[in-house]
């Protein structure tokens, strides 16, 4: 399997997750299922169920985010002499051409793409048109609610 490119910062948030879910979330699970166990018949107990599922979930998102970790190539966009141009991890501040709304976006892994919070994938189209261009330059390409414009204020390695 390739190597799937990450932000230091995402990355990071990714080893913060396992680590709680490892010393926290586990043993309140197991915890919880002892609990259960004495209070008598597991068969009808919904916390004994309850507290199982929640203990599969947990082991499944160990295994997700370990999986992942696994095949991630971490970029700091702070050691990348870019020279200006638009790469992984930069911030990008845009003018949309058609509203003059300004739009501040950060290139990022799809694990963790987050529109609202204005990270963006880098194989999203946007993303796509965004990489190796410069301050100043238009971009075009096709969003889901049709072609759209935006010019390249500044670009940020952050």
């Amino acid at each position: 399997m390739s190597k799937v490119p990450m932000t230091v910062r995402g990355h990071e948030l990714l080893l913060e997750e396992v680590k709680r879910l490892k010393s926290i979330d586990r043993p309140e699970v197991i915890k919880a299922i002892a609990e259960a166990r004495a209070h008598g018949d597991l068969k009808e107990n919904a916390e004994y169920h309850a507290a199982k599922d929640q203990q599969g979930f947990i082991e499944a998102r160990i295994k997700e985010i370990e999986g992942k970790l696994s095949h991630v190539q971490v970029i700091d966009v702070t050691t990348i002499d870019a020279r200006g141009k638009i790469v992984f991890g930069s911030t990008v501040v845009l003018i949309d051409d058609e509203t003059g709304t300004e739009i501040t976006y950060r290139i990022v892994g799809d694990d963790e793409a987050d529109i609202k919070n204005g990270l963006i994938s880098y194989t999203s189209p946007i993303a796509r048109a965004l990489i190796s261009k410069n301050e100043g330059d238009v971009i075009e390409f096709q969003a889901p609610g049709g072609e759209k414009s935006y010019e390249v204020i500044e670009v940020r390695y952050e």
